[in-house]
């Protein structure tokens, strides 16, 4: 009896440790800033990019205007439009002191926006979230932030994405919109590529469809209890396929209420801050899916903005051959 008390005592210890969550340190090295995104080389780019079957492609983005869906709730500030200058207005206040007559002749137009970085199509930068103190690599906030952003992992350095895009339809392979904070399972993953015939391959950018992007012009439905990404999905995904990064459709990629409860949002300190995965939320899928477009090309870019924890971002997809 002693033996088996020793045996179990052992496996709670185990399970213990495998629960842990802790900061990742770089495969990379101890200055990586951009972690799973170094999988991509000149050769993998190259390679996606000669299978590029024609010229149509595909805006995974969506656009930006007031009412837009957004973190509000958390504290954070909506999107803000306003008009700096206007045809008539620069009439009345002459503010390029041409007069009237060159006004009425030359319109002007001039607008600004304010908004928070994790805002529409945007991708989140390693810093994002950490754990225990610390982000990505183990650099810490008291070394490596400062009043005008961080020092290290900030979405300046994120790298212009070129990969195989893979689209994971679960929403049409589920047959039915998904449950209210419905979780994707890794067993709903495999189910949509089979049903898709198509099989996942290590440095793949995923992208995952609810179905979500069908509501963004109503924020209020897009926002209501939305389906999300399970932390046993992701793990699959990140340790079994080896994908290079991630992205859906959905607020914010995973489902709330969180899953476990010591951490109200696991999945994303499991992707940025153990894995160094980035990944893309608010995405627009829908035209991919309509045209049944599994496989393409994954080109992003997202803004150079130093320091910061997001930026927003324009992903393309551009359909290419099937392999022989």
């Amino acid at each position: 009896m002693k033996k088996y008390k020793s045996i179990l005592l052992l496996l709670l210890l185990f399970a213990k440790v495998e629960a842990q969550e802790v900061v990742g340190i770089s495969p990379w090295g101890p200055n990586d800033e951009i972690g799973t995104l170094n999988m991509m080389t000149e050769a993998s780019k190259l390679q996606i990019l000669s299978r590029i079957a024609s010229g149509k492609s595909y805006d995974l983005s969506v656009e930006y205007f007031v009412g837009m869906p957004s973190f509000h709730a958390l504290g954070d500030p909506p999107y803000q439009y306003w008009l700096t200058h206007t045809p008539n207005g620069t009439i009345v206040d002459n503010p390029n002191g041409m007069g009237e007559a060159m006004n009425r002749k030359v319109s002007y137009t001039g607008d600004a926006i304010s908004m928070y970085t994790h805002m529409g199509t945007h991708i989140d930068a390693l810093n994002h979230f950490g754990l225990n103190g610390k982000i990505w690599n183990g650099y810490s906030p008291e070394e490596h932030l400062g009043d005008k952003g961080w020092k290290k992992t900030g979405a300046e350095t994120i790298p212009i994405i070129i990969a195989r895009g893979v689209l994971i339809d679960i929403r049409s392979a589920k047959g039915e919109r998904l449950l209210p904070n419905y979780r994707i399972t890794a067993e709903d993953i495999k189910e949509a590529l089979k049903k898709q015939h198509l099989a996942l391959q290590p440095g793949d950018v995923v992208l995952i469809r609810t179905g979500q992007a069908q509501y963004y012009q109503q924020a209020s439905e897009y926002l209501d209890n939305y389906p999300g990404i399970s932390l046993d999905a992701v793990k699959w995904l990140v340790e079994d396929q080896q994908i290079m990064l991630l992205g859906a459709d959905n607020l914010s990629l995973e489902a709330f209420p969180p899953e476990r409860a010591d951490n109200w949002v696991p999945v994303h300190t499991y992707l940025l801050a153990e894995k160094g995965m980035m990944f893309i939320e608010q995405m627009n899928l829908e035209p991919l899916a309509e045209d049944r477009v599994f496989e393409f090309a994954f080109i992003a870019s997202s803004l150079k903005l130093r320091g910061a924890s997001g930026a927003p971002m324009r992903p393309i997809a551009l359909p290419v051959n099937k392999l022989k």
